[in-house]
């Protein structure tokens, strides 16, 4: 009962820009972190990014001050906005979410289904 929708991905030209989207719905009392990450052919998933509820952010080394990481939680959701986008940056990118769907436990993981960002000439 707890979905994660992604939006934004597609092709961009080196240098371009690039915003991503992921609203979370469902039966949900809250939402802690919330992240991105992305995963390249022949490559492990990586982090790219996270924001907690209180809007701290983690960035990957390979991102900063080109990426940044966004959310709100009236819509629950958060965004990713990539700017001087290499082709480096090519992989399918998953947004993800730190769900409380009682009062009583603590959190569970969600994964969107993850979007394609191909940064190429």
């Amino acid at each position: 009962q707890v979905q994660l929708v992604e939006s934004g991905g597609g092709l961009v030209q080196p240098g371009g820009s690039l915003r991503l989207s992921c609203a979370a719905s469902g039966r949900i009392v809250s939402v802690a972190s919330m992240g991105w990450y992305r995963q390249a052919p022949g490559k492990q998933r990586e982090l790219v990014a996270t924001i907690s509820s209180s809007t701290s952010t983690q960035y990957a080394d390979s991102v900063k001050g080109r990426f940044t990481i966004s959310r709100d939680n009236a819509k629950k959701m958060v965004d990713l906005q990539m700017n001087s986008l290499k082709p480096e940056d090519t992989a399918v990118y998953y947004c993800n979410a730190d769900v409380h769907i009682d009062i009583w436990g603590g959190t569970s993981k969600y994964w969107g289904q993850g979007t394609q960002v191909t940064v190429s000439s």
